[in-house]
């Protein structure tokens, strides 16, 4: 009986991958879960958001999992449930007035902080993530373009608009 041996490009092992997925997560999971928190407000959500993305990429290939991509599923997976969110909050406004912040949230934040994050809130999505990819993860007007997918000068009038309008909203004090 004779053994052939053929040789074959074979694709990295499966742990590979799984390999790269665990040192992104060790260093970069805290300022991913500052990204989707800054984007989705609340810590539980952002936490959830991140490891839903992570749990996601096992079985990529490793050649796609860089830290510029993960950003990206961070971005989108943190839509996704701001457009949720969105879709309960006008359910729950059918049917009360005056929603009201809960008061460990307003406890935590210091009263200009929550002014801030009130303001950014309040902006249109593309407006807020804009801001938030540029002013807290120093992202270049390149880097956002490629993780929101716009052109660069559309991240720069977005940019410029938003902060025109949180000043305004924030009498100059922003």
């Amino acid at each position: 009986m004779s053994v052939e041996i053929v040789a074959r490009a074979s694709p990295p092992p499966a742990d590979a991958a799984g390999a790269v997925v665990a040192g992104l997560y060790r260093e970069h999971r805290l300022a991913l879960v500052r990204l989707a928190l800054l984007l989705v407000g609340d810590r539980e959500s952002a936490e959830d958001v991140v490891q839903d993305v992570f749990s996601r990429l096992h079985g990529k290939s490793p050649e796609t999992l860089t830290l510029s991509y993960v950003r990206v599923c961070v971005l989108n997976a943190s839509r996704s449930l701001l457009r949720r969110r969105s879709v309960a909050a006008r359910a729950i406004l059918r049917r009360r007035d005056d929603p009201v912040d809960s008061a460990e949230t307003i406890a935590l934040l210091g009263e200009s902080r929550q002014e801030m994050l009130a303001a950014l809130s309040r902006l249109p999505g593309r407006q807020r993530e804009v801001l938030v990819l540029r002013y807290y993860l120093d992202l270049s007007d390149a880097d956002i373009a490629e993780a929101t997918r716009l052109r660069q000068s559309t991240v720069r009038s977005t940019a410029s608009r938003a902060l025109e309008r949180l000043e305004r909203e924030l009498g100059g004090r922003a």
